[in-house]
């Protein structure tokens, strides 16, 4: 698969990045770090907000416990 060049000109308001660094290089092989597919990082986020939601009923369910322990 080619590629086309990225051609700077004074007025366009494309992005060129020096040196091969563009927005293709996330998803080509020589990408460095951990390789995911979208499909988990989709169930990675659902995952957390469904933590982060489970923390907060968590949290009101103690608090009135408390209060009504307290009271």
């Amino acid at each position: 698969m080619r590629r086309r060049r990225a051609t700077s000109s004074a007025g366009g308001g494309g992005f060129s990045g020096g040196g091969g660094s563009n927005m293709l290089r996330f998803y080509t092989d020589e990408a460095p770090g951990l390789r995911l597919s979208p499909t988990m990082v989709l169930v990675m986020s659902l995952c957390f907000i469904g933590f982060v939601t489970a923390l907060h009923i968590f949290g009101k369910l103690y608090r009135s416990r408390t209060a009504a322990a307290s009271a």
